[in-house]
Order: C-alpha cells, then structure tokens, then sequence
C-alpha cells in the first residue's frame, strides 16, 4: 500500500517531488500528454502538503497560479484544500458552483 502524502516528511515530499519532476519531464518528452497532466497533479498535492494551511485565511482572496483572469475566494479551509469561488477581477463570482483547490495552487493575497 502506497503512503499518503500527509505521512511523508518534508524531506520525502522534496524528494518525491524530484522523482515527479523527472517522470513528468520524460512524459512530456515522449508526447504522452495524459501521463504528464498526472504528474503535474500529484506535483501540485505534494506541494500543498509542504505548506501551512494556516498561513490561508477564509474570507480571503488569492491568486491562483497558471490563471491570471481570476482569482480566488476562501469560504473555508478543509486539510489542504481551499474551498471557495473563483472570481472575476471585478469581485463578481465567475462560475456559482462551489470549488476545492490544492493550497499550493494559490498565490499571493490580494484584494479586490
């Protein structure tokens, strides 16, 4: 049975960073484009584990990394997913649907 990225170490996480990076690499090189957008998920999970959900606050917006047309707002906190909306530079929201993303897809806090 595989171990759960919230039992690994820091050291663990970077290390199975590394090991993601270079699959992923070698998947892109190759052309085989679904092998690479799993990568590049478990990339992303395995940052999040990295980080300090607290450092996020709900009722709060962020950036979010690779989507510069909006930005995202924190109704609450679950592990290391940030549930919320995505918004519109303007406040308004751009979809209704409730969403989770990973805490390292999000950048810096901003105001809106």
């Amino acid at each position: 049975m595989e171990k759960r990225y919230s039992d690994y170490t820091q050291t663990e996480l970077r290390e199975e960073i590394a090991q993601l990076k270079e699959k992923a690499l070698k998947a892109e090189q190759l052309g085989i484009v679904n092998e690479f957008a799993v990568y590049e998920r478990k990339i992303i999970m395995a940052k999040s584990y990295m980080l300090d959900p607290g450092e996020f606050q709900p009722e709060t917006y962020y950036e979010i990394e690779g989507d510069p047309a909006h930005n995202f707002y924190i109704e609450y906190m679950n592990g290391v997913f940030a549930w919320g909306y995505r918004v519109k530079g303007s406040g308004e929201k751009a979809g209704e649907e409730e969403e989770a993303l990973p805490i390292s897809m999000l950048g810096s806090q901003v105001r809106v």
